[in-house]
């Protein structure tokens, strides 16, 4: 039997029904990856196995350090075989890590390969797959509609031009709705003057507007709030190690914003007072606008000081943090809510020791929409079997799991949408455990309704995007 199988990861017959009379047709909404939007409009075909697999894959990169990998072949300039070779060696000891399954789903909903990645193996993988990868549908728009992505939603500066994602709008030929994600993590940088002000250049371009003080600053973010919602726009997204949880007056954040122009770096309790005076501006503009607003929660990031300086960020050097949340999280929410500006929010956290407190948290500031407050899915070191049972069950335990916007990517490649049947079959296993066991109803028409609107129907009722 193939390592890859029908039932895969499916221990019970509940569970084999329930993924595949319920869950493994149902389409897919990716509503945050990092794809870059230039190769979707541009519709880019892959050289080869290594720029498909390995280009700007950190979870990849982590495993090739820890076998020895020298980091030519991780990050540098070696040559793509040898890198993709090195991957080959380092799958074997990967067992027990969720990559092992991630690499051998692609290759057989891919490629149709069942082989399994080894040195021993390797050379025949390369030219199967390069071979196919040469062929019209694994260009980029080919590997959407293989995939049946109806939807998917990338990640993107404000200060950044969108005509990428206008010429995708436009391209009769991509028949997935692509559509741009508010990242403006960049907007609190005052700690660094130099960065900040580069950034501060590009705002004013694509804003069309020049900027001389805070509210000039305001409006520019207004106005590219405003361009990416008339662009298709839905969503913002942040990341943060705890949320802001100091909220200066408008004098006070005037006056930081004033000596940034002036080129003075804001010291630490300006830059985490500046980011609290932002993120409710923005926070009241998603919520007039009807976006959701995601945070992903808790990383402690760029760890390796000597791979930041090689490399810059997002060098896979970035792990979980150990911070409080509770407090934090509490005042940010309830400032927004109080002032009836808090917009649908889902809170990703990186920390499983935080599961509890993130989810009954969200629980305090549930209104009006099913589900507004969401617990997102199991994400970045928690996107694994285990890290996705645990939260499906801590959601389950005190939230409305019926209401769970379920799974996303979170990926820079165009191979990792069998991701979703991963988090599609870890699912459906532990319903069907469920059931099994007589902890919910052996009904399949209540669980298998349930596991649909997870994997589907559910994000695109909350999200509100435009998809046809």
């Amino acid at each position: 039997m193939s390592f890859i199988h029908d039932d895969f990861l499916l221990s019970s017959s509940q569970a084999v029904r329930l993924f595949h009379e319920y869950a493994e047709h149902e389409p897919i909404l990716d509503f945050h990856n990092h794809l870059p939007p230039d190769e979707i409009a541009n519709n880019r075909k892959f050289e080869n196995l290594a720029d498909a697999w390995l280009e700007s894959d950190h979870y990849k990169w982590r495993a090739m350090r820890a076998n020895g990998t020298p980091e030519e072949l991780v990050t540098g300039n070696g040559d793509p075989k040898e890198k993709y070779l090195a991957w080959a060696a380092t799958i074997p000891h990967s067992l027990g890590n969720p990559l092992y399954h991630w690499t051998h789903l692609e290759l057989k909903r891919c490629f149709d390969i069942d082989t399994l990645l080894g040195p021993e193996t390797a050379e025949e993988i390369w030219e199967a797959a390069n071979a196919k990868l040469q062929a019209p549908n694994f260009s980029a728009h080919g590997m959407l509609e293989k995939f049946q992505v109806n939807a998917l939603c990338t990640t993107d500066d404000p200060a950044a031009p969108t005509t990428d994602h206008e010429r995708i709008a436009a391209d009769d030929h991509v028949g997935t709705g692509v559509y741009p994600t508010f990242r403006p993590d960049k907007a609190w940088g005052v700690g660094d003057a130099p960065s900040f002000l580069n950034w501060i250049e590009n705002l004013e371009i694509q804003a069309d507007k020049e900027i001389n003080h805070l509210n000039d600053f305001l409006e520019c973010l207004a106005r590219r709030v405003n361009h990416f919602h008339e662009i298709g726009c839905r969503l913002s997204d942040h990341s943060f190690p705890t949320f802001p949880s100091s909220f200066p007056n408008e004098g006070r954040a005037r006056q930081i914003f004033a000596d940034v122009l002036d080129g003075v770096s804001a010291n630490t309790e300006d830059e985490n007072n500046f980011t609290g005076f932002i993120m409710l501006f923005l926070g009241r503009l998603y919520q007039a606008k009807g976006w959701t607003m995601q945070v992903h929660l808790g990383p402690l990031r760029n760890n390796s000081s000597r791979l930041l300086k090689e490399f810059g960020p997002d060098a896979g050097t970035d792990s979980i943090g150990d911070r409080s949340q509770a407090d934090n999280m509490r005042a940010f929410l309830d400032k927004l809510d109080k002032d009836e500006s808090l917009p649908k929010t889902i809170i990703y956290n990186n920390n499983p020791a935080d599961n509890f407190t993130v989810a009954t948290m969200l629980g305090n500031f549930q209104r009006d929409i099913p589900g507004k407050m969401q617990f997102g899915s199991g994400w970045w070191h928690l996107d694994q079997r285990d890290g996705m049972e645990e939260q499906i069950k801590t959601l389950a335990n005190v939230g409305l799991l019926s209401h769970f916007v379920g799974m996303l990517t979170d990926s820079r490649s165009f191979l990792s949408f069998p991701r979703h049947e991963y988090f599609r079959r870890i699912l459906c296993n532990l319903l069907g455990n469920w059931m099994e066991e007589g902890f919910v109803p052996d009904d399949f028409e209540l669980i298998g309704n349930l596991t649909k609107r997870v994997c589907y129907a559910n994000a695109k009722n909350y999200l509100g995007l435009e998809i046809s």
